[in-house]
């Protein structure tokens, strides 16, 4: 057969090619008509989500030799969102998803590889990784370093990163002390693994195994576990298969398989941030789809049946146990395209018909479409004057009660001045705190504003004050929030003249973001608005803030 590689391994220039090869001790046994398999790996000691993917990879080398390819492994960038939350670190984050992608692009391209494994775990990792496999459209298969377990018991729950900012609002109001606010810096994150939460990186593992491109089942098992490896020696045996087969991943992330994607998302109650990557990967496939709009209409028809953090007290690992992914899809049943094809050679549902779960069900965290948590999806888009082109919530993760929310603005023009804020006891019951200028262009690189709703949580205000933001969100925040808002202000999006005081109205079941004020008003506003000053330093994140799309596009960079 002939592959891709049999241009730089076979013919008369091969001797050239070949002895690069060999000056790194491969032979011909593995150059010999075998598919060459690349291991896109970002493992790093900077990311606990990647500090096990070395291991992992050794696992999939294994599965790749014994299926008769030859592995050839490469490294990748990944940043840490946790590292980077709360300081300039985090204008990076969004935007290193592209560079992330353009790295295996390259690589596969310039060395003719057959075939990729892509490992992964953390929350613009994985995205980058569907992103370049949708790009590059040859056999491919995403494999994840698996979730850390939870830590130490704290405020009614297993502990976890978050813990940390929940307890710092907590220290700050005077409801904890600085002893159990400090304990939990040795105890919250017990070892490696992508967080305990349903943040945007679980979700997104999640998110690749419902697409058809990481093995089931595979998504949620816990990094500790030795099914984490055996599922990636499974993984570099399947990925050969599919070479083989000449299977690629556009015949895997068709539009059906987006859209399972999205269902699965809104029925366990995901990230917001997985509209922004489903966005982004739709693009890469070419596909003729607007992914926000999808998210729109499916969350009327999906009804949420999971419930994890930050939902619900249950971390990952009761997750996985409970069934996880396939236990999910299984229950969607119908709601699904199971005609789908995916990375093991054979549909969604002759994968799901040969599932063998091996723990039992927990009908705490996963039930069924007849009796869900909710009648509709965990992730809601909004519209209005404050978001004409829209912006997403996540009412799966918001009290019943602030589901509607109408209050005053209190505006901010960058999330360290409303975090500032938040600390010093400035917001009150009743405030809709208004970050701005945090978006893909504005921030630039659309920060999270992930602890600035931690420290509302902790000073006691998750239930009594809202935050709506052009920036984003972390998948483990919970509050009445609004993210997302497009045109962000930095385009000159109507967020941009919102004045303290201003009542907001914000309807997450309705689907509606509204500044109540008059369309006279916000005419006469924008009349003297100017875009404030703002030094983007030189290097990568100047060019990411000229060439980046709006976030109902998925932030993506428009080339």
């Amino acid at each position: 057969m002939a592959y891709r590689s049999s241009e730089i391994m076979a013919g008369e220039d091969a001797p050239f090619y070949r002895s690069l090869f060999k000056a790194m001790g491969y032979t011909d046994f593995e150059l010999d008509g075998k598919p060459l398999v690349g291991i896109a790996s970002t493992w790093n000691t900077l990311v606990p989500g990647h500090f096990n993917l070395k291991q992992v990879s050794e696992f999939v080398k294994k599965g790749i030799y014994s299926a008769g390819g030859t592995a050839v492994e490469f490294g990748v960038i990944a940043a840490c969102d946790g590292v980077a939350q709360g300081h300039k670190g985090m204008n990076y984050i969004l935007p290193s998803r592209e560079i992330i992608c353009n790295s295996v692009e390259i690589e596969v391209q310039a060395h003719r590889l057959d075939a990729v494994v892509l490992l992964a775990s953390c929350d613009k990792i994985v995205p980058a990784m569907l992103m370049a496999a949708a790009r590059l459209d040859i056999p491919a298969i995403v494999v994840t370093g698996g979730p850390m377990a939870g830590g130490i018991e704290f405020d009614g729950r297993k502990s976890d990163l978050t813990s940390i900012d929940e307890a710092k609002g907590m220290y700050c109001s005077g409801k904890i002390s600085q002893e159990e606010y400090a304990r939990l810096e040795d105890t919250a994150c017990p070892g490696c693994g992508s967080c305990s939460f349903l943040g945007t990186a679980n979700t997104m593992c999640c998110v690749a195994e419902a697409l058809g491109m990481s093995l089931p089942g595979s998504a949620l098992i816990p990094a500790s576990y030795a099914e984490r490896l055996r599922s990636a020696f499974l993984s570099g045996r399947a990925v050969v298969e599919l070479t083989k087969k000449q299977i690629t991943a556009r015949q895997i992330m068709s539009a059906e398989a987006i859209r399972n994607g999205i269902k699965v998302a809104m029925a366990i109650c995901g990230s917001t941030n997985a509209v922004l990557h489903l966005s982004a990967v739709a693009n890469e496939a070419e596909l003729d789809m607007e992914v926000v709009r999808e998210f729109e209409k499916l969350n009327k028809c999906t009804p949420q049946i999971a419930k994890v953090n930050p939902a619900a007290k249950w971390d990952m690992e009761a997750f996985y146990r409970a069934g996880g992914i396939p236990r999910v899809m299984e229950r969607l049943g119908d709601l699904l395209d199971t005609r789908v094809m995916t990375c093991t050679g054979e549909t969604l549902g002759e994968n799901l018909k040969k599932y063998a779960y091996a723990y039992p069900e927990n009908p705490e965290i996963i039930k069924t479409v007849a009796e869900p948590f909710s009648a509709t999806g965990g992730i809601a888009v909004l519209e209005g004057n404050l978001a004409p082109h829209t912006a997403i919530s996540k009412p799966g993760a918001i009290d019943p009660a602030l589901h509607r929310f109408v209050g005053r603005a209190r505006c901010y023009n960058s999330e360290e001045a409303a975090e500032k804020a938040i600390l010093a006891g400035e917001i009150r019951e009743g405030d809709v705190v208004v970050i701005r200028y945090e978006g893909p262009k504005g921030g630039p690189g659309m920060r999270e504003m992930f602890k600035a709703m931690k420290y509302m949580y902790g000073m006691g205000l998750s239930k009594k004050a809202a935050l709506i933001t052009d920036g984003r969100f972390s998948g483990t925040n919970n509050g009445c929030f609004v993210g997302h808002i497009s045109p962000e202000a930095a385009e000159g999006g109507p967020l941009a003249i919102v004045e303290d005081g201003d009542e907001i109205l914000i309807d997450v079941i309705e689907g509606r973001l509204e500044l109540q004020v008059s369309p006279e008003e916000i005419e006469e506003r924008f009349k003297s608005w100017e875009l404030p000053k703002k030094e983007i330093p030189r290097g990568y994140l100047r060019l990411y803030a000229r060439t980046a799309s709006s976030a109902d596009k998925g932030a993506i960079v428009e080339y």
